[in-house]
């Protein structure tokens, strides 16, 4: 090629790279954070756990978890677990769990025992957390149909092969009242009067569903409320206690519940009106699989919320109630897998931690629409023990190692004050990802920001419902009106080279039994990373500007501690 030639493909070259770099700055997402216009409290909605199988809770892995759970949070995490009624030896199974605390004699007199439910409440009040104490299930002596009673539940079986005499209404309603009573007292003369007024009581798990087998769930439900609230109240007057904890779709059940507690005759008092002291439901996303590849479907999970908050906000006596969603996740079951479930192979990576980071931030602006009272939205997945490495369940770590989606709490637990104003050229609000979810060809690249008397923290995120990742997008983040001249300036991220435990696994190739080393390197791996060396910064006018690449189905966390 001659001199001319070259001349002239490098002038070419260098217009192409000029129109790339102007194309890559009229693309970046601009993100500004006015930390002079407070919105509301950073209500912690997020500290708020919760699964199947309360014997994992005193186990191994089970208490290094909570321990690492607890140290996260900056206010007393609760925490919610099925089975706490439940008969059998104590022996943890997937969907499955036993305190044995009810039996009776051969005369058919009750015989109490606490020792295993002390075990998993000692393990929470250790650590400063707080029961969500559900009252459930019912206990073999006690079931109207107790026959078969435990089920062997395993991945891959009918979800509805677990529905056994647990589930079932009491052959004696007395007999219930009196144990949920004993239980309260003992509650109160083991830890305190105090303590026991700081948890909140909750009947079942999702009435309106197989959870309860009744062929009028809505009736049944409502006399078993009768009894139990009214056995929680005679042994604490100052105990919380609510329901219903219908599952998505059950807004008429809420309805339901709410008119019997308000206006109709209680079935245990034969007075009019039942105790309500918060109102709960579940909210779960709908994942699938398109074209080879998982699909999320986090308009399900969030109409759910919109629906169930539009019932309580409808009676005026009940919107200003505090609401919890009992259940908050991606989809129904966390002790599927993605062997036997395809769907659920999101699990291990980051989209679950970027789906869980833009559906938490739109939680809180539905709450605000309604002005209801949300103060938890319990994250259902925890640790299932002695189980395969990364088998792909919905759990926040496995065999003692923490997964991408943990860091996320652990960014939450850093957002400390009041939300401030968040603004920006964005392509997707709560309603939007509602009617059409995030399909289209646009990520959803957004923040939620908060500001304490110390810090400025502002976490970002680059979603979207079809599981692929990619350099993703530039972002430029502009924090203004920020209230000191200096501060120090840290950045977390968590995509597929920080935070991420699953990665470094499968470089590993993907070991069952790893070494000691490679055992440390993976503990090291799954915490919350630095994504630049902290540093000093210092603002011009009160504003601060932070230019990053966002990878799709990352996050990152921009804090400012001054």
């Amino acid at each position: 090629m001659n001199q001319q030639g070259v001349i002239g493909k490098s002038i070419v070259s260098l217009l192409l790279l000029g129109w790339s770099m102007g194309l890559m700055a009229q693309s970046a997402v601009q993100i500004k954070v006015d930390a002079a216009k407070e919105k509301a409290p950073m209500t912690p909605i997020w500290a708020w756990f919760g699964y199947d199988e309360p014997n994992y809770t005193y186990m191994r892995d089970g208490r290094k978890l909570l321990s690492e759970i607890a140290a996260l949070s900056p206010v007393p995490v609760h925490v919610r677990v099925h089975n706490l009624m439940t008969s059998g030896d104590g022996n943890a199974a997937l969907k499955w769990g036993s305190t044995n605390m009810y039996t009776e004699d051969k005369n058919g007199n009750p015989v109490y025992y606490w020792n295993i439910v002390d075990s998993i409440f000692d393990t929470f009040i250790q650590r400063k957390m707080k029961p969500l104490a559900q009252i459930g299930f019912m206990p073999e002596a006690l079931s109207s149909h107790p026959q078969p009673y435990q089920h062997h539940w395993k991945p891959g079986d009918k979800y509805g092969d677990i529905h056994t005499g647990w589930s079932y209404p009491p052959n004696d309603y007395n007999k219930w009242a009196a144990l949920i009573y004993q239980w309260v007292k003992h509650c109160v003369e083991r830890y305190g009067k105090a303590e026991v007024e700081s948890w909140y009581w909750e009947l079942w798990n999702e009435p309106n569903s197989p959870y309860l087998q009744a062929q009028d769930r809505l009736k049944t439900y409502c006399k078993m409320y009768d009894y139990a609230s009214d056995a929680v109240k005679r042994a604490l007057p100052s105990a919380k206690v609510g329901g219903p904890h219908t599952t998505g779709g059950g807004e008429a059940f809420m309805r339901g519940f709410i008119i019997h507690c308000l206006k109709e005759i209680n079935a245990a008092t034969g007075k009019v009106g039942a105790p309500i002291d918060f109102l709960a439901f579940h909210a779960k996303g709908s994942p699938r699989i398109v074209n080879d590849r998982v699909r999320m479907g986090m308009y399900s999970q969030l109409r759910n919320i919109r629906d169930h908050l539009s019932v309580i906000a409808s009676f005026p006596e009940t919107k200003h109630l505090p609401v919890i969603v009992g259940e908050s996740d991606p989809e129904g079951c966390a002790a599927c897998g993605m062997k036997t479930d395809p769907q659920n192979a999101y699990r291990n990576g980051t989209m679950y931690s970027s789906y869980t980071a833009a559906s938490v931030a739109r939680i809180y602006d539905i709450n605000a629409h309604f002005g209801t009272n949300l103060i938890g939205a319990v994250n259902w997945s925890f640790e299932f023990e002695n189980q395969p490495w990364f088998y792909g369940f919905r759990d926040l770590a496995t065999n003692g190692v923490d997964k991408p989606v943990l860091n996320v709490f652990r960014m939450l637990g850093m957002m400390l004050g009041n939300r401030v104003e968040v603004s920006g050229n964005f392509s997707y609000d709560y309603q939007s990802i509602i009617d059409s979810s995030v399909h289209g060809k646009q990520t959803d690249i957004n923040a939620i920001a908060a500001k304490s008397k110390n810090s400025l923290t502002v976490m970002l995120w680059n979603y979207h419902d079809d599981d692929m990742q990619d350099n993703g997008s530039p972002v430029m983040l502009s924090l203004q009106h920020i209230p000191v001249k200096r501060a120090k300036l840290y950045h977390y991220r968590i995509d597929s080279d920080h935070s991420n435990a699953y990665e470094v696994w499968k470089k590993m190739g993907s070991p069952q039994q790893p070494t000691e080393q490679q055992y440390q390197e993976l503990e090291k791996a799954g915490q919350l990373a630095l994504l630049s060396v902290p540093k000093e910064v210092t603002m011009k006018n009160g504003t601060l500007t932070v230019d990053m690449q966002l990878p799709r189905q990352s996050v990152s966390l921009v804090r400012l501690v001054f």
